[in-house]
C-alpha cells in the first residue's frame, strides 16, 4: 500500500496533518481529541433496565425507543443490546418468551428492584452530554433533507437547479463559521 504524506504547509492549511506527533486520525487544531467529537455512549444495561421497569419489550423495541428518546443521539447497536440481554437473562434480572417469532424481555423482581435504584433515566445522561444543539441540528438537518426530496420530486428543472444552489451556499457558509473562528 503506498501512502502519500502532505507538506506541512498544505497540511496546515487543510487542518488534517499527520504526523508522527499526532498519529492517524489527530489534526493540530485539537490534539489527543481525534476526528470531530462524539457523544458520549449511553448505558445499556442501565436503559434496558430502565425501559423494561415500563413494560415488556423486544430487543429491537428498545433499541428504536432509545433513539426516539434521546433525539436521535443515541441509537445503541443490536451488537450492544442483544449480548446485554442476554447477560441479564443470565444473571437472573431479565426474562424471556417466544411471542410472534420474537422474543419479548421482561424484568424478574431482582430486575425491578435494580431498575428502581435508578436517578436519573441514562436516555437524559445521554441527551445532556450531547447538549441541546445536537438534538437541535438532527431535527434541522432532518427537516432540510425532507424539504430538498420535496423540491426534487415535484419541483421544475429551474426549482431544482436552484434548491443546489441553496445547499452549497450553506455548506460554505458553515465553513465559513469554522474559517472565522479559526482567525481568533
Amino acid at each position: 500500500m503506498h501512502r502519500r504524506f502532505r507538506s506541512p504547509e498544505r497540511a496546515q492549511r487543510r487542518g488534517d496533518a499527520f504526523g508522527p506527533q499526532w498519529g492517524p486520525g489527530f489534526g493540530p487544531r485539537h490534539p489527543g481529541r481525534g476526528r470531530g467529537r462524539r457523544t458520549k455512549r449511553g448505558n445499556v444495561r442501565a436503559a434496558i433496565l430502565a425501559l423494561l421497569a415500563e413494560r415488556p419489550m423486544h430487543g429491537y423495541e428498545m433499541i428504536q425507543e432509545l433513539e426516539s428518546r434521546t433525539g436521535g443521539v443515541w441509537r445503541p447497536s443490536p451488537g450492544s443490546v442483544y449480548p446485554t440481554l442476554q447477560l441479564l437473562e443470565d444473571e437472573s434480572l431479565v426474562t424471556s418468551e417466544e411471542q410472534s417469532g420474537k422474543r419479548l424481555f421482561a424484568l424478574t423482581d431482582t430486575g425491578r428492584a435494580e431498575a428502581g435504584q435508578q436517578t436519573v433515566a441514562p436516555w437524559d445522561e445521554v441527551s445532556e452530554e450531547a447538549g441541546e444543539n445536537a438534538t437541535h441540528a438532527r431535527e434541522a438537518v432532518g427537516q432540510l433533507v425532507m424539504a430538498l426530496h420535496q423540491v426534487m420530486v415535484a419541483g421544475t428543472e429551474d426549482q431544482k437547479a436552484q434548491a443546489l444552489d441553496v445547499i452549497s451556499d450553506a455548506r460554505r457558509r458553515l465553513y465559513g463559521i469554522l474559517a472565522d473562528d479559526a482567525g481568533e
